[in-house]
């Protein structure tokens, strides 16, 4: 076995990272202080929407993102066949729609500038549209639709994920409450609460909101914060939505298992998950503009998970220059689960001292000095 590796969070980027380095031959630790995925991974809508999130500007994370939506069909069929568990991965299409005469210029500029990274998109009115989603608000004037974007059942495949690990060989410790750095410089060493003590030659850290507790550890400004995202899901017969629908105001995501899920509301609350009605409130205010059959309707369940954002909402992914060491790979605020497949590969290369084929220089953790 190679290196040892520790993977500090097991969140979905966690996972990944550990996933990708053992099957390039590390030898792979993980350390979680609650249950793997059990904070913004598990509570993620687990939509692969880089057209329909980033509207204005074709900059290094959007070519992040893209990457990874093109590894994500060959990436999500190695972990379900090495973790024998199925999840739900559906290629649905997108609509961002539109109510006013005036978006439609917005929307043929996007058309145009993602045109050129090989989008798929199209702008849909009238009767085509109303066709290809029957339900939607006939207040709607227009929509992009792209057929390419997909979504996952993020509880599933972080299971799914877990396992796959697990399977090829990586260790995971979970519920170890807290996790303390004690030597890095040289030999990696870390402890738990409960004392056990894990050694390593290199640090990944991927513990999202909870970076920002090794400021000091490693004397480099880690600006990550929590955002609450509290989001409702519905009950919806399979085929009455069809397609992932956006608004400027959220999104909704119909689901295999008869649900129809609507986020997100966001917040500044630290660690707090706990579930307000003022957070759903903002949620049920508008779906129905969009669906007008969910006025009639009430979730039938409401969470909230916090998602790690840092102060220019791109990801911290990268070296340490004064220990190479050291990886970063959290902040990925509300993309963690688009992002899996394209981080996990980009550590790994940084693990290889390869150059990935994307740049990462936007995503330096050491860009806040």
């Amino acid at each position: 076995m190679g290196e040892r590796v520790i993977v500090l969070g097991g969140g979905i980027i966690g996972l990944s990272v550990a996933y990708e380095s053992q099957k390039r031959g590390y030898d792979v630790t993980v350390l979680e202080k609650v249950a793997c995925g059990g904070q913004a991974s598990g509570a993620a809508a687990g939509m692969l929407a880089p057209y329909s999130e980033i509207e204005e500007d074709p900059d290094d994370f959007f070519r992040l993102c893209l990457k990874s939506l093109k590894l994500f069909p060959s990436w999500q069929e190695a972990v379900r066949k090495e973790s024998n568990i199925d999840f739900e991965y559906t290629n649905s299409g997108s609509l961002h729609c539109v109510y006013h005469e005036a978006d439609l210029l917005s929307l043929q500029s996007r058309q145009q500038w993602q045109g050129d990274f090989g989008a798929e998109a199209y702008i849909l009115q009238g009767d085509e549209l109303f066709t290809r989603e029957p339900e939607l608000s006939k207040d709607i004037i227009a929509a992009m639709y792209y057929p390419e974007e997909s979504h996952v059942y993020a509880p599933d495949y972080v299971k799914a994920l877990e396992q796959a690990c697990r399977n090829i060989g990586v260790k995971i410790y979970d519920h170890l409450e807290q996790v303390d750095v004690k030597s890095w410089q040289d030999e990696v060493s870390l402890r738990a609460k409960g004392g056990q003590i894990f050694h390593g030659d290199r640090l990944v850290v991927c513990s999202g909101a909870w970076a920002l507790e090794l400021e000091e550890t490693f004397e480099v400004p880690i600006p990550v914060q929590p955002i609450r995202g509290q989001i409702c899901a519905y009950e919806v017969p399979q085929g009455k939505v069809n397609h992932i629908i956006f608004s400027s105001q959220g999104y909704l995501v119909p689901k295999g298992n008869g649900t129809l899920v609507n986020g997100a509301s966001e917040d500044i609350s630290g660690f707090d998950t706990s579930v307000t009605e003022k957070g759903i409130a903002r949620l049920t205010k508008w779906n129905k503009k969009i669906l007008p059959f969910l006025e009639n309707e009430n979730p039938f369940h409401k969470w909230a998970g916090l998602r790690p954002a840092t102060l220019d909402g791109f990801p911290l992914i990268g070296k340490l220059s004064h220990a190479p060491h050291i990886i970063f790979a959290t902040g990925h605020y509300r993309n963690g689960i688009l992002l899996s497949p394209v981080t996990g590969e980009v550590v790994a290369d940084l693990l290889d001292n390869k150059n990935s084929d994307v740049s990462i220089e936007a995503f330096s953790p050491e860009r806040f000095y």
